[in-house]
């Protein structure tokens, strides 16, 4: 049974067609949150698979791309204000 972790991503892509080639990247994988930010529940290497397709698609020098893991304290005191995403996630569990 692998680990799965939980990560945040976040991002401002420059140029449009890098934009959505990023955004049809994570939606494959994740969850949007909002409309430059997914949650994904990936194993180790589905993780380091996403940052090589990643890098492989944005331009360093005009695109950020911010992968934050979160722990599982974390995540129990993340809250929303206002209207949550109507994909709400919960965690995440190999069965």
């Amino acid at each position: 049974m692998s680990t799965l972790y939980l990560v945040l991503v976040s991002y401002d892509i420059a140029d449009p067609r890098r934009l959505r080639r990023v955004a049809r990247t994570l939606e494959a994988v994740g969850d949007r949150l909002q409309k430059s930010v997914f949650e994904c529940g990936l194993t180790p290497a589905g993780l380091q698979a996403l940052r090589l397709r990643l890098r492989r698609i944005i331009d360093p020098a005009e695109d950020h791309i911010l992968i934050q893991p979160v722990c599982r304290h974390c995540r129990r005191d993340m809250g929303w204000q206002g209207k949550p995403p109507s994909a709400a996630c919960e965690p995440f569990w190999i069965v």
